[in-house]
């Protein structure tokens, strides 16, 4: 007789049972976290200022989660949104609104093909390529600012940031519709089936006729533009380009989010939804702590704690041991 199919847990459900209980913990203990208000034409709240500031990370944790499941990993991606801003508010002043979105996502577009073309073309670790990046490129934002932080007041770019759509912020309908977009294509169409093949085994897939450096460069540019979208979004968030601060340890959230989502790091396996559950998971839990008068200095060790918890669970060990007493238990 054939032997019993075990049981498997979903993928998602970790990272959601996390973010669930933390929405108890809230329910239970932080008064007016749940408060959502209409004013204005647009829905204000704690919720809704989770939403906003967790699209940034959800958008860079798109190409990320892509990359990483090639078996690839990009540090670059907080430079980049530095780079990218920084070209934004140079151009603010003089060009036309097209000509700004367009050079900020060419930028990080040209970042990602340069981190692309390190790893295919020259064979560099993944992790050494774009440590070139990560460390040079806050020097290129320098560059483009003159050392400086440019400030603009243009009503179209501030616009991006700090306008809503349908009552929910536009950085919340613009992470929505990357997100979409990146599901689609890779799930809709043999694009997901090929990066998975890339990440679990490269050399196979290069005997099999997949042409593995074309899909690798093709999701490290895909990256960077995320990243510029990102800079786009942050530099008309606070209205100016600042080269030093903008982005910074983004290139950490953006892989735990990630990795909390149930990509795995070695490549091979990636969830899309589970990245923006991530990206999630980390503003909500860094939103209650400050709710609850954490310092900015402390915060990082229960975040920390609670991340490694989510990776333990889904460990393959652990996730096996989890599985078998599921079933046992049905």
């Amino acid at each position: 007789m054939p032997e019993p199919r075990r049981a498997s847990l979903p993928p998602l459900l970790w990272p959601l049972a996390a973010l669930a209980l933390l929405l108890c913990f809230n329910f239970l203990f932080t008064p007016g976290f749940f408060s959502v208000e209409f004013r204005d034409g647009r829905l204000v709240g704690t919720l809704i200022d989770i939403l906003n500031h967790s699209s940034k990370v959800a958008i860079v944790a798109v190409g990320m989660t892509l990359v990483i499941a090639t078996g690839g990993v990009d540090l670059s991606v907080g430079a980049v949104v530095a780079i990218c801003g920084a070209v934004a508010a140079t151009l603010a002043q003089r060009a036309p609104m097209p000509v700004i979105v367009l050079a900020a996502l060419g930028a990080g577009l040209a970042a990602g093909l340069c981190n692309g073309l390190l790893v295919t073309r020259l064979r560099l670790q993944p992790i050494v390529a774009t440590l070139v990046l990560m460390v040079a490129g806050r020097g290129v934002a320098q560059l483009i600012t003159d050392g400086l932080i440019i400030t603009f007041e243009r009503p179209a770019l501030v616009a991006v940031a700090n306008r809503s759509l349908l009552a929910l912020p536009i950085p919340v309908w613009i992470a929505v519709g990357i997100a979409a977009l990146a599901a689609a294509f890779t799930r809709r169409t043999a694009a997901g089936m090929l990066i998975e093949a890339v990440g679990d085994n490269d050399r196979a897939c290069r005997y099999s006729g997949v042409n593995e450096s074309r899909l690798r460069l093709g999701v490290y540019a895909f990256c960077g533009l995320c990243a510029g979208v990102a800079g786009l979004i942050e530099c008309s968030y606070i209205k100016a380009a600042d080269a030093n601060n903008a982005g910074l340890f983004l290139e950490l959230d953006a892989i735990l989010a990630a990795i909390i989502g149930g990509t795995a790091l070695a490549g091979g396996r990636f969830s899309i939804a589970g990245s923006l559950t991530g990206a999630l998971l980390i503003q909500a839990l860094t939103k209650t702590m400050y709710m609850h008068d954490v310092s900015a200095d402390v915060a990082p060790l229960p975040k920390g704690l609670a991340v490694l918890a989510v990776c333990i669970l889904q460990a393959p060990r652990v996730k096996t041991s989890l599985a078998r007493w599921a079933g046992g238990r049905a």
